[in-house]
């Protein structure tokens, strides 16, 4: 087990073989990451109160914070985020420096940069969530394409950047 990776109350980091961790990022108690998942420096994935669960192929960005929370399958975390026993549904991607906070993003949603979704919020799926507090509208009430928004973030030459940061990365 890495450095940077510790037991809490008996858990250990389960990391599946294919998922490239930052050996920059903190694992700590229950934490259980997917396949294909990447995470990049500076995270942290507390599974001390609650397991953190990273759905295959998830993304969690530089520096985000991740609390007794769940990233659904294809799901994006932002960098410096901060999710606090929340749920990310797949397909759903939050911006950088958002915060959620005992809530629910639905699946294929999108929450924008800066954020701030309070407890208690269960944003539907297909949605796009903004501002401070959080205001919620369909997607199909708006003209994003959360197909191109998340292909710009989830495939092409970023996806691929973990294959040039092989020092960064345990595998």
């Amino acid at each position: 087990m890495d450095s940077r990776s510790y037991s809490f109350d008996g858990a250990d980091p389960d990391i599946h073989d294919s998922a490239s961790v930052s050996r920059e990022s903190t694992l700590v108690g229950d934490v259980r990451v997917g396949p294909d998942v990447t995470v990049w420096p500076g995270a942290v994935l507390r599974g001390d109160v609650d397991p953190v669960e990273l759905g295959a192929g998830s993304a969690i960005g530089d520096n985000a914070v991740l609390h007794a929370s769940t990233v659904g399958e294809e799901g994006l975390v932002g960098h410096g985020a901060v999710l606090n026993d929340s749920h990310v549904e797949s397909g759903a991607m939050v911006g950088f420096n958002a915060t959620v906070s005992e809530a629910t993003v639905g699946a294929d949603s999108l929450v924008a940069m800066g954020t701030v979704i309070p407890p208690g919020y269960e944003v539907p799926p297909e949605s796009f969530v903004r501002g401070t507090p959080a205001r919620v509208t369909p997607l199909e009430e708006t003209d994003i394409d959360h197909d191109a928004v998340f292909e710009e973030f989830a495939s092409g030459e970023y996806a691929h950047l973990v294959e040039g940061h092989e020092d960064l990365f345990d595998r």
